[in-house]
């Protein structure tokens, strides 16, 4: 449909309206010349009813909006003040490398037009009515900084971090949300606040990152940026066991990802800290050191391990459980589970059943994700001591893992036990094995 003839908009009046960006009375001016609602509201990519609404002296406030109705009429943009224009025209322009990009679909409009519009669809999904041609409401901004931290500000962070935790045990992954939750509160460091607060904010915000970047891994990508910032935070908090904690959590990447002398680094870096901070007890925080420092001494055996190095692994798997039982559930299906890891990275399988056994045992219905890695590791530890078990025990394991998002259940343990799968004989096993690999390798 051709645009409007510019020669339409001669006359003081309607260039005083174009300098204003009076939309309405651009409107009511081209109604009088012949211009239906329908008419305008197919130049300009809007609905009749907004149309009418404008014509009915609703402001049009929305830069972008301007700039749609301006390129659907054929107006230059510089006449309405929005853009660049080359052509002689009243008013201010503004550069056009100065207007922000739309967002595609929003449009803004008043709180009466909110109401009707969000009134409308709702008669029609409930009638099972066509959706009514109606603008698409923006969202909410994001949400103004606090005027004044406060300890429920620490409080809301570790609560939300504890509900992630508990997603992403039961789905896997979830890198995404976690990312965009961290990016929102570290905002909160910029508000005001007593040093003490900010402190146990920083604290609370570098187990974000760091939890943030180990579901980042989980789902597939790179979450060192969230290592990072969570090391950056512990150190302005001055708490050393989120430094230590980031960097175990960093390093246990680092042994899946098949650099285990890079990890080795990290756990030895976080436990040399925590030996110094073992020295200024009395702090609340202590007591979350022993499982931390037997996390490191456990990982610390893994890569050995992987390295094919059996004394120091099975020396630090000793030092691990020294003096220290895992508190609940979950501590005690991880410390078990990664034992039994260690154990099957050393070939010693009945060790491995065994640790893999009380793992099993000690996950609830919750612990999803690692539950099922441990039937994988526990599937292939029978596959490779040649038990019949293994081959159903492995179908049932994969029939799980196929249901998770996670990256480490999928490839770190699924690829393993195909390989385990097809050095036994059979069609059967083959034919698990290939659909252990193809859920492996499908993206997520």
């Amino acid at each position: 449909m051709d645009p409007i003839d510019l020669a339409f908009l001669e006359g003081d009046d309607i260039r005083a309206a174009l300098r204003a960006r009076d939309i309405g009375t651009l409107y009511r001016h081209l109604r009088r010349l012949g211009f239906s609602q329908r008419h305008l509201a197919d130049l300009t990519g809007q609905s009749q009813s907004e149309v009418s609404e404008i014509l009915r002296s609703r402001q049009v406030m929305n830069v972008w909006v301007i700039e749609r109705i301006a390129d659907g009429l054929g107006i230059p943009r510089g006449w309405l003040g929005v853009g660049y224009c080359d052509k002689e025209a009243p008013g201010e322009e503004i550069p056009a490398d100065e207007v922000p990009e739309e967002p595609p679909g929003e449009q803004e409009v008043d709180e009466d037009v909110k109401r009707r519009v969000v009134i409308a669809l709702t008669m029609a999904v409930a009638l099972n009515r066509e959706l009514p041609d109606r603008p698409e409401l923006a969202l909410p901004a994001e949400e103004e900084l606090p005027p004044q931290l406060e300890m429920f500000h620490v409080h809301i962070v570790r609560a939300v971090r504890d509900q992630l935790v508990s997603l992403s045990q039961y789905y896997g992954g979830q890198g995404d949300l976690w990312t965009s939750t961290a990016k929102h509160y570290t905002r909160w460091m910029k508000a005001p606040g007593p040093e003490a607060v900010k402190l146990r904010l920083a604290a609370a915000l570098s187990e974000l990152h760091t939890r943030a970047g180990w579901c980042c891994y989980d789902s597939g990508r790179d979450g060192s940026g969230h290592f990072a910032r969570a090391l950056s935070l512990a150190h302005q908090a001055k708490d050393s066991y989120c430094i230590a904690y980031a960097a175990c959590c960093n390093g246990v990447t680092m042994v899946r990802s098949g650099r285990p002398n890079d990890a080795l680094k990290q756990f030895q870096l976080g436990q040399i800290h925590l030996g110094g901070f073992r020295l200024r007890s009395g702090r609340e925080e202590d007591r979350r050191l022993p499982t931390l420092i037997s996390y490191l001494d456990r990982n610390s055996a893994t890569a050995y391990g992987v390295m094919g190095d059996s004394k120091s692994a099975e020396l630090l798997l000793t030092r691990a459980h020294e003096g220290w039982e895992p508190g609940d559930a979950a501590d005690r299906g991880l410390t078990h589970g990664g034992t039994a890891g260690v154990w099957l990275d050393l070939a010693q399988f009945d060790a491995a059943e065994a640790s893999a056994t009380k793992a099993l045992r000690s996950y609830g219905e919750n612990h999803r994700v690692p539950r099922a890695m441990t039937e994988v590791l526990l599937a292939e530890v029978y596959l490779r001591a040649g038990e019949a078990q293994g081959l159903a025990l492995a179908h049932q394991a994969i029939e799980k893992v196929s249901t998770l998002q996670s990256f480490a259940a999928r490839r770190e343990r699924l690829i393993p036990l195909a390989t385990a799968l097809e050095a036994r004989p059979g069609t059967d096993r083959r034919d698990l094995a290939r659909k252990a690999r193809q859920i492996a390798t499908t993206p997520i």
